[in-house]
């Protein structure tokens, strides 16, 4: 991600109805487990390492510009700067790894998975969320940095090959999928979607996409697909 986007991401992250989510979603993923050592991979300004640590994760942001990792020590969180597909961590050395909106910035994201299955200790939980369907491409893939996105099978077997077990796959945003494809087709086209929307429309899009918590959506297209994986 480009440092401009790094910026105002942290600038729009706290209130965005997609953050706030998506940070709702990590909570409710980590919920369950026993609070361990743990990296946020792609973290860029950090805001999803802040929910780790505040569950009581050991956490720590891995950022590969310098921008992101500029902007984390900024917040006081602790940061790596490296690449993905080569984590400078002893191996079997974490309890949870989280990767939102990163395996698809990245050419090599077998080497990335991979990397990831090797960090985590035997019984391991690694978070993962990614844009789905190439036919949603549009100039906001382009400006943010994505190399693609990813089938719902495309991802299952990166991971599957990687050695990692599935526990959970599911599509997210599936109720504003349409909004989100008309948007791509016909909006304006000159770059990234990160905005700051009108309030009644942030708390509007933030009902819509939380109703999803209580629907059983999961199974129907949408515009990102989570997993959560284990290695064992």
């Amino acid at each position: 991600m480009e440092g401009t986007e790094v910026r105002k991401l942290v600038e729009l992250e706290d209130g965005h109805w997609w953050y706030r989510e998506r940070r709702a979603l990590i909570e409710r993923a980590v919920a369950g487990l026993t609070p361990g050592d743990a990296l946020d991979v792609g973290a860029a300004g950090g805001g999803n390492t802040r929910v780790l640590r505040a569950r009581g994760w050991r956490a720590a942001a891995l950022e590969y510009g310098a921008e992101g990792a500029r902007v984390c020590h900024e917040r006081g969180i602790p940061v790596l700067r490296a690449d993905a597909t080569a984590l400078p961590l002893a191996p079997s050395s974490l309890d949870l790894v989280v990767a939102f909106d990163v395996l698809e910035h990245i050419e090599d994201d077998k080497a990335a998975a991979v990397a990831v299955f090797d960090a985590l200790r035997p019984g391991g939980t690694f978070l993962v969320a990614v844009p789905v369907d190439m036919r949603l491409w549009s100039a906001h893939d382009v400006a943010v940095g994505h190399v693609r996105r990813y089938s719902r099978r495309e991802l299952t077997d990166l991971l599957t090959g990687a050695g990692f077990v599935l526990e959970d796959v599911r599509s997210w945003m599936v109720l504003l999928r349409p909004a989100v494809a008309l948007r791509r087709r016909f909006g304006d086209n000159d770059g990234s979607d990160l905005d700051n929307p009108p309030t009644w429309m942030n708390r509007a899009l933030g009902a819509v996409v939380a109703a999803e918590r209580r629907l059983p959506v999961g199974s129907l297209p949408g515009v990102s697909i989570l997993v959560r994986a284990r290695r064992f």
